[in-house]
């Protein structure tokens, strides 16, 4: 039980910190020059975790596996981070931007799985899409 719920706490703490400091980064600050220093640090914690957790003399046959995935990964998550940036520059609050991207991303998400993924669109989801919709009108009326 532990391995299942462990990864989605570990997401959910991480997800915490991220938007506290996101909303943190100075006004006047270039939020690409932010990310800058964010990679630097999460390139060094990746690299130590990599070390870490890779049995010894298998780093290099671990990158010997990569396909396109992490470069495209690594630039969706600029996007993300950016975006979140310049979203709580804009005068999103932390509360109300996450909760709108999370149901409007849970919405895209169905469909990409059932497309991309031969996921089943059951009326659960059709109805939970109704649910997500429905949110968000409420939560963005002033």
């Amino acid at each position: 039980m532990f391995s299942y719920i462990w990864p989605i706490a570990l997401v959910v703490l991480s997800n915490v910190a991220y938007h506290i400091c996101a909303k943190a980064v100075p006004e006047g600050m270039n939020p690409f020059a932010s990310l800058t220093v964010t990679y630097l640090v999460g390139a060094a914690a990746s690299a130590a975790l990599c070390l870490i957790t890779i049995p010894e003399g298998g780093l290099f046959k671990e990158f010997g596996k990569i396909n396109w995935s992490p470069f495209v990964l690594g630039v969706a998550i600029v996007g993300l981070e950016a975006g979140f940036i310049y979203a709580y520059k804009a005068g999103w609050q932390v509360s109300t931007a996450s909760i709108v991207q999370s149901s409007v991303l849970a919405l895209a998400l169905i469909f990409v799985g059932f497309l991309l993924y031969n996921e089943a669109l059951t009326w659960n989801k059709l109805v939970g899409i109704g649910v997500c919709l429905a949110g968000l009108v409420i939560i963005n009326i002033k």
